[in-house]
């Protein structure tokens, strides 16, 4: 049997429902699973994009535009790095646990949407609502790339369709 101790390409015993030691034994496991988020279990997606829009209520809401872009290439990159690895050590590409993807994509939802409370969990819930049906060509870009860049841009092109859904109900006047 396998150590829950961490090791480089070790995987925890139990690799569907690793334990938090494991997840935080090592930092792009820390990352990948949203500090901790994506061991909550049902639905760690959802738990990550709620931790992603804490961390931007807290941390990035008052961010400059400039600063904000660079923290979300930055993020995206790292977020690349550290859930390719991290989906290694699995032996899993894409484990649902692994939601660092969903807390940037949500981060680019809530830095182009209208301030306010409501308008942000109209954006909260449209980014779900696309990452969980994965419209093409999200369906399309999960399928075919199975390493960190696809886990990171699947969640980004569903964050752009939840924008552009929430441009409609800003035109016909339901969002500010």
């Amino acid at each position: 049997m396998m150590s829950d101790h961490p090791g480089p390409g070790r995987a925890p015993d139990n690799p569907e429902r690793p334990s938090a030691a494991w997840v935080f034994a090592r930092p792009e496991r820390i990352l990948s699973f949203g500090f901790g988020s994506g061991l909550i279990h049902p639905a760690p997606g959802t738990w990550g994009t709620l931790a992603g829009w804490l961390l931007w209520a807290v941390f990035l809401r008052d961010v400059p535009d400039g600063w904000m872009a660079v923290i979300l290439l930055a993020s995206f990159v790292l977020g690349c790095w550290a859930t390719q690895r991290c989906g290694d050590d699995l032996g899993v590409a894409d484990h649902g646990g692994i939601n660092w993807d969903e807390i940037v994509a949500i981060w680019l939802v809530l830095w182009l949407m209208p301030p306010g409370f409501w308008p942000e969990l109209i954006g909260v819930v449209l980014f779900r609502v696309f990452d969980i049906l994965k419209p093409p060509p999200v369906s399309i870009l999960d399928r075919r790339f199975k390493n960190g860049f696809g886990v990171m841009i699947d969640d980004i092109l569903a964050a752009l369709y939840a924008l552009l859904a929430a441009a409609v109900l800003i035109h016909f006047g339901v969002l500010p």
